[in-house]
């Protein structure tokens, strides 16, 4: 796609880069078809083709509106249609350029500017989270119904590990995971345990960036991220084989430190190290099994009972994992139900489930429907905003995959 550059944007390194991406766009609506909001509100501006279209007016010197703002909001970036683009274009570096660019001109006011600002002082500090978590989970039963459905099932995180392995791999702990799912890591921790790695975080780590990333807050992003690094690199340093993220939205942002660090001349080749080093669970896992014989798992797995796995946007768009992590279920002998439209976004992404409440309810409904279609005994998936969302709606607890195979294995020890 031909673009020019708008002369008061020639030196702007977002409309440079914006530009570079565009090219690459040949227009052909490929992306229409597994584009989630497309395929809900037939609008073609809410479409990947429908937003590039506008994004390369903005580049172009085009004044944008408050409308043109609303179709890249509604933007789920949940980059499916990265995976059927024939022209590789990486739609979802020039989402978050475009709209960088599009709120610049058209700042947000009123209750959409305050609520962002609440979900920014609060989400991605973990320690300003715990308090609500329990909070909300104390008084669950005396919340109306809908409220309850929002609040995470409790969950105990078991006996940690204590054995000190020459195998040595960071994790990730993240903002909100560590109160709302904190059987994740800990379920990691046992499994890599039993096959002779040491899994240990940094305490001075913290939010992988994504949230303030993603809403056009990137300076601060780019705090969080240079202290994650910090954070990491007297492991680095000592010879960690991997920084791993159990939860693939996360894995997504880290594995993206490089991009995102680029021109920093202090953190650029450190942060190109740290997204070398990071890995989803399932690659570690799928990697220190190799080809082993896992049928000695299959009586175990079998009591679990029928799973439906939902694969988050994150895992297989996002970090181009798909059915890795189902193929390695079906190996430890865990029975798959059938989901339809698995490559389809549950709505949950990010915070989008807060600012953009309808469209998401109308993903999430869908979702749960395809889940329980197969009548599972348990739902199981990779992220936790997926967890959550999903846990919500199907109004049973949804578990990260890692705690099935803790399970198993853990019963074999």
């Amino acid at each position: 796609m031909q673009t020019t550059i708008a002369p008061e944007l020639i030196d702007d390194p977002r409309a440079i880069a914006a530009e570079e991406v565009l090219r690459k766009c040949v227009h052909c609506g490929f992306c229409l078809a597994t584009c989630p909001t497309y395929n809900l509100l037939g609008d073609e501006l809410d479409s990947p083709r429908g937003r590039i279209y506008l994004m390369k007016q903005v580049v172009e010197g085009h004044q944008p509106t408050q409308a043109t703002r609303t179709h890249l909001d509604r933007c789920l970036s949940c980059r499916n249609c990265e995976t059927t683009c024939p022209s590789g274009v990486e739609y979802g570096h020039l989402l978050d350029l475009g709209r960088s660019l599009v709120e610049e001109q058209v700042p947000r006011t009123g209750v959409d500017k305050w609520l962002r600002m609440g979900i920014l002082s609060v989400l991605p500090y973990s320690k300003r989270v715990t308090p609500l978590v329990k909070l909300g989970q104390a008084v669950r039963p005396l919340l109306p119904k809908a409220l309850a459905a929002s609040v995470p099932f409790k969950q105990s995180p078991g006996v940690l590990p204590t054995t000190k392995h020459d195998r040595h791999m960071l994790v990730l702990d993240g903002c909100v995971q560590p109160s709302m799912a904190p059987a994740t890591n800990a379920s990691a921790a046992r499994v890599l345990d039993a096959l002779g790695i040491r899994l240990h975080g940094a305490p001075q780590s913290g939010c992988c960036g994504a949230v303030h990333y993603h809403l056009n807050e990137q300076e601060k992003a780019k705090d969080f991220i240079r202290r994650n690094i910090d954070a990491w690199w007297p492991s680095i340093e000592a010879g960690t084989e991997a920084i791993i993220v159990t939860a693939s939205g996360c894995g997504v942002m880290v594995k993206d430190y490089a991009h995102v660090l680029a021109d920093d001349p202090k953190y650029a080749k450190k942060a190109t190290r740290v997204s070398e080093l990071a890995r989803d669970i399932i690659e570690v896992l799928v990697d220190v099994l190799g080809k082993e014989d896992l049928s000695r798992y299959h009586q175990a797995s079998a009591a679990v009972g029928r799973v439906a796995f939902h694969a988050p946007c994150t895992l297989q768009h996002g970090q181009k994992l798909p059915q890795v992590t189902e193929g390695l279920l079906v190996r430890f002998g865990f029975e798959l139900t059938p989901v339809a439209d698995g490559h389809i976004c549950c709505g949950s992404a990010g915070t989008y489930s807060i600012f953009q409440p309808t469209i998401s309810q109308q993903l999430k409904d869908n979702k749960v429907q395809n889940l329980l279609a197969g009548q599972p005994d348990i739902i199981a998936t990779a992220n936790i905003g997926c967890q959550l969302q999903i846990s919500s709606g199907s109004g049973q607890p949804v578990v990260h995959w890692i705690e099935l195979v803790d399970r198993v294995v853990t019963a074999q020890v």
